[in-house]
């Protein structure tokens, strides 16, 4: 199958390249490189540099690729960013979505793997979160994730696009190709990772007194691989619309089991500051994914914290400066 993957040289975008190519699909990128790293893409993918903002360069990309299905993980993705330049997440999430489903409108192409986001569903009334459950995002990147995801249901309704929307948690690992490299870099692993190779001063825990286990917030995490594994299920499947799935693990980590972890497979303390709890941060955020098991026969069978922190180490210790390591 022909793939058109939007952000291919992104962390995801790019294991789902490496993957894609993995399964023998002919595999094209459309990327700004806004945030992306050219170098996480390999020399036999063709990367159309546009931005998705931009109507008649995404609609020249597709047509001129013509794919079978398109991945769509392009986006602006930072909570306290969106919070504070909410137009940009509109702009690049929602335009951006509307650009490329005209272009896939306007060529033909019906398939469609929409990477979207816990972030959906706000703050939860129960937990685990299943897919039915309220979507009161509480952000606007959360909000703009959901607009795209109702901008699916009418144009499935109206011009027979076969979707499948991927909502997933905390994504963590590497492959030994492609890792994570962010600039700012948010994500808990990648930033006790940089701590203990000395690239921060200390790992900051924030809020000790939840109502959990060690009084740390719980997380459910995914790796990156497994998050792949699960787009390219779903791409499998379309000859009719999936709906949405969750993707996690459905128990979820803590922050200092986390610390535990990292301390384990480095062999080093990991410096850590105790500090208060941030506004907004829920006690405990973990997924139901029964039906990306049961639909798409997913089993995020790598997604233990020893194979995340451990792969995530692996290529961090490689790539002492991220993808520029590589020049």
């Amino acid at each position: 199958m022909r793939v058109l993957v939007t952000g291919g040289a992104g962390y995801i975008g790019s294991v789902a390249v490496e993957r894609l190519q993995d399964e023998s699909h002919d595999v094209a990128v459309l990327d700004s490189l806004w945030r992306g790293h050219p170098a996480a893409l390999p020399a036999d993918v063709h990367v159309h540099e546009a931005d998705l903002t931009d109507a008649a360069a995404v609609n020249a990309v597709v047509s001129t690729v013509a794919p079978d299905a398109v991945m769509h993980f392009a986006a602006a993705a930072l909570v306290g960013e969106s919070v504070a330049d909410p137009a940009k997440y509109f702009a690049v999430n929602v335009v951006g979505s509307h650009n490329l489903l005209s272009a896939m409108r306007a060529s033909g192409v019906s398939r469609f793997v929409f990477s979207s986001t816990a972030a959906v569903y706000g703050t939860p009334t129960a937990l685990p979160i299943r897919e039915d459950a309220p979507k009161t995002p509480i952000n606007p990147y959360g909000r703009s994730k959901l607009m795209v995801e109702e901008m699916l249901e009418w144009h499935s309704a109206a011009y027979g696009l076969n979707y499948a929307i991927l909502r997933f948690f905390n994504v963590a690992g590497a492959t030994t190709i492609h890792g994570e490299d962010h600039d700012p870099e948010t994500h808990v692993i990648p930033v006790a990772l940089q701590t203990v190779l000395g690239q921060r001063d200390v790992f900051k825990i924030f809020g000790t007194d939840y109502p959990t286990p060690d009084g740390t917030a719980i997380r459910d995490y995914v790796h990156v691989i497994d998050l792949a594994d699960a787009h390219l299920l779903a791409l499998e499947r379309l000859d009719r619309t999936l709906g949405a799935f969750n993707l996690g693990t459905k128990e979820g980590f803590s922050v200092r089991q986390i610390v535990a972890a990292v301390e384990e497979v480095t062999g080093r303390i990991l410096p850590i500051q105790l500090d208060p709890r941030r506004e907004g941060d829920p006690p405990a955020l973990v997924a139901d994914a029964s039906r990306a098991r049961e639909v798409l026969g997913w089993n995020p069978h790598r997604s233990t914290l020893d194979q995340m922190i451990g792969s995530a180490w692996e290529w961090m210790r490689a790539h002492p400066k991220g993808y520029d390591s590589e020049s």
